[in-house]
């Protein structure tokens, strides 16, 4: 089946989902292909982990922004932090911050999944780098449902990839001290003229990662460009 048709796809697994809270997910569908970017619903998503493998790793933290290319819904926001099935490492307290004490006594991912699942439903989710937020998530729901999830996705960094795909300078560029174009969250942001955030917090990353694409839709005139060209 066609990536562009999104709508059937999740109706399909809607149909096969067992698990209610994913069942639900499904049934509310997603923009189709042709909607252009300005008049799609759209969730910034970002998640904090105990590091950087979905099958090994888990979450820790959440963060949900609804907006649209007009405004940012920051009253409506959504932040867990959660209890991860999987040990703290001392390498990623270092990145989020988010330690032991912070999670002794948080609900775990499960608690909060059908809140989640609800917030994501029906909207076009954006991420900065698909493959933590729809990886992590779908590992997470293979742990607690026993079924996994999928659902279309604008990626801020794939879009910034696609944007620069010589990032690289070649060797008569690298004698004349060019650098490489780096397409992480905060580097991108700067193109923009965007401001620093605090890097490595989910609600301020999803924040980030909304405003990213305001940018982006503005200079690159994406207003009535199809979300079907631009999801991944």
């Amino acid at each position: 089946m066609s990536a562009a048709n999104w709508s059937e796809r999740l109706r399909l697994l809607g149909e096969a989902a067992r698990d209610p809270r994913l069942a639900a997910f499904y049934r509310a569908g997603c923009p189709a292909a042709e909607t252009p970017l300005g008049e799609a619903p759209l969730l910034a998503l970002d998640v904090e982990t105990t590091g950087l493998e979905p099958g090994r790793d888990a979450i820790v933290s959440l963060g949900l922004v609804p907006f649209d290319l007009r405004r940012i819904r920051c009253q409506e926001a959504r932040y867990w932090v959660v209890r991860p099935s999987s040990e703290l490492h001392g390498d990623s307290v270092t990145f989020h911050h988010i330690t032991h004490s912070d999670v002794r006594h948080a609900p775990p991912l499960d608690a909060v999944l059908g809140e989640v699942l609800e917030a994501l439903a029906g909207k076009l989710v954006v991420v900065h780098y698909h493959r933590i937020e729809r990886g992590f998530l779908d590992q997470a729901l293979r742990r607690q449902m026993g079924e996994g999830l999928l659902f279309p996705l604008l990626d801020t960094m794939a879009l910034e990839a696609r944007l620069h795909p010589r990032r690289r300078p070649g060797l008569l560029g690298r004698l004349r001290g060019q650098r490489p174009i780096s397409i992480r969250l905060a580097d991108s942001r700067q193109r923009y003229g965007l401001p620093a955030y605090r890097a490595h917090h989910a609600l301020s990353d999803a924040l980030a990662t909304a405003e990213l694409l305001q940018a982006q839709a503005a200079t690159h005139h994406w207003t009535h460009t199809p979300v079907g060209e631009l999801w991944h």
